[in-house]
């Protein structure tokens, strides 16, 4: 068999084990995807740069929302179980804290006897009273909070309204001053907002599931990968002109510290269906009041650059500090393998001990890989120090600790993924250099797709390279009627 036989046979074989490669979490499971409105597409949490005293949790559901997708939009589902898990005593158990959202979805006159969701009869310009007429499908919501061993507490002051779909400027005009008539507050001194937003993340996908068929040289130059606001080359932001949908919660840091005023928490994202639904005769839904999780996010693209195909399901429906069941595909890297076939690199594939200490554990483990043992309790949480200073909006470095100037020298942003995570942390950068190994080899090369800001961002407070700067921290959504998909050359707006 030739080389290239050889090459090519083995980069088939790692990405089979490992498809889809990294897409933070969208559509990642053959089940998840056939049910957007519990795909946890992405999970943020960090602390504000709006309010230092204030901690962020985003959850994104609905992934690849075509902004035109009328005359129904993209509603979160009345029969799942959004919920927020946080560990604060670094147990690796999210138990401590749980916060869970449910939606309740109406339909208001005339739209009994009108075949659209939402008109401009008159433009909606209000969730509820005058203005909001034409908001003909509207969604209430709730918030709770379960402390361990207490009952759940209603964190909510008022009746609160999901904001709709930006349908267009006929009849969601002034679409921001919708969106901030959606935010908000809680009995805990904080916030929450649910809606839709513009799809952060930002990515070469289409050329990743070629094969690994980027654009760009998949190595990038000391000066083009310090370039915070770089579309390199033909590269291409694959979700340019799509929009998800949001859940974001502002919380106190008092609220969250753990026993001895522990700022280092964790946290994960999960969605659940009801254990069993029965439909009535008149086709009303019947639930039962247990739920089974079906997804669950913690640290990005897990799913897709750890877990195998075959157990992405099985992975998505068991809860996070369950994660040593799945250690062997830590331990041996499939996208390492991946890599090496495809560009002849060198990267380590076994022995991985590097990714379990930076995705299981607070701090560094007895080794596991290998056959070694440990009675401690594996999870796959994503993990911040509350304690650190948030960086200000216009002074983010995407590659958060991995960041550098054009001329290499470090010039690290600490309150950065995996310390964390922001919208506009590029992960998929971050997260190719921890599998090439960065974590126990500095001279691993500049690993990137190219793709390096949220490119085509539009409205809202936002910095020129689309980092929101006021809660909930994602830019505005895109319209259905004047939306667009930027390519390489093309105007940003």
């Amino acid at each position: 068999m030739s080389r290239q036989i050889r090459l090519l046979t083995l980069a088939i074989l790692a990405l089979c084990i490992s498809t889809p490669v990294f897409a933070a979490s969208h559509r990642e499971a053959p089940l998840i995807a056939n049910d957007p409105a519990a795909d946890i597409t992405d999970f943020y949490l960090f602390r504000s740069w709006q309010d230092s005293d204030k901690a962020i949790v985003i959850m994104n559901v609905i992934p690849g929302q075509e902004p035109g997708s009328g005359p129904n939009y993209f509603n979160f589902a009345d029969d799942v179980l959004y919920e927020i898990h946080v560990d604060n005593n670094k147990n690796n158990i999210a138990g401590n804290i749980i916060y869970q959202i449910r939606f309740k979805t109406e339909i208001r006159e005339p739209g009994n006897v009108f075949p659209l969701a939402y008109v401009a009869l008159p433009p909606i310009t209000a969730l509820a009273g005058s203005g909001s007429e034409g908001l003909l499908v509207r969604q209430s919501y709730t918030v709770s909070e379960v402390r361990f061993g207490q009952p759940p507490r209603d964190l909510g002051t008022g009746p609160m309204f999901a904001v709709p779909s930006n349908v267009g400027a006929r009849t969601t005009p002034n679409y921001e001053q919708l969106a901030a008539k959606g935010i908000f507050p809680l009995k805990n001194g904080g916030r929450v907002f649910a809606g839709q937003r513009d799809e952060t993340f930002y990515i070469d996908l289409g050329g990743t599931f070629d094969t690994l068929n980027l654009h760009v040289s998949p190595i990038l130059s000391p000066a083009d990968d310090a370039n915070d606001a770089l579309l390199l080359g033909a590269a291409r932001d694959t979700f340019s002109g799509f929009n998800v949908n949001t859940i974001a919660l502002e919380i106190p840091i008092s609220d969250l510290m753990g026993p001895k005023g522990n700022t280092l928490i964790g946290a994960y994202a999960s969605t659940s269906r009801p254990k069993v639904t029965v439909i009535k005769k008149n086709g009303d839904r019947d639930n039962s009041s247990r739920f089974v999780q079906v997804a669950r996010m913690g640290n990005p693209l897990v799913n897709e650059l750890v877990i195998p195909t075959n157990m992405k399901d099985k992975w998505n429906a068991t809860d996070a500090e369950d994660e040593a069941e799945f250690v062997s595909s830590y331990c041996n890297s499939a996208l390492a393998t991946a890599l090496n076939a495809v560009f002849a690199t060198g990267f380590p594939t076994t022995n991985r001990e590097d990714l379990v200490n930076a995705l299981l554990r607070y701090s560094p483990g007895p080794p596991v890989c290998g056959g070694g043992k440990s009675n401690e309790t594996l999870s796959d949480l994503l993990r911040v120090d509350l304690n650190v200073p948030p960086t200000a909006a216009d002074s983010q470095r995407r590659l958060g600790p991995l960041a550098h100037d054009p001329s290499g020298n470090a010039t690290p942003d600490k309150a950065g993924w995996p310390n964390g995570r922001r919208p506009n942390d590029d992960v998929t950068d971050v997260a190719l250099r921890v599998v090439g190994g960065i974590l126990t080899n500095p001279a691993t090369p500049n690993l990137g797709d190219g793709v390096n800001f949220n490119i085509g961002s539009v409205g809202g407070s936002k910095t020129a390279n689309g980092i929101a700067t006021t809660f909930p921290f994602l830019p505005t959504p895109f319209d259905g009627r004047d939306r667009r998909h930027i390519d390489p050359g093309e105007a940003s707006n």
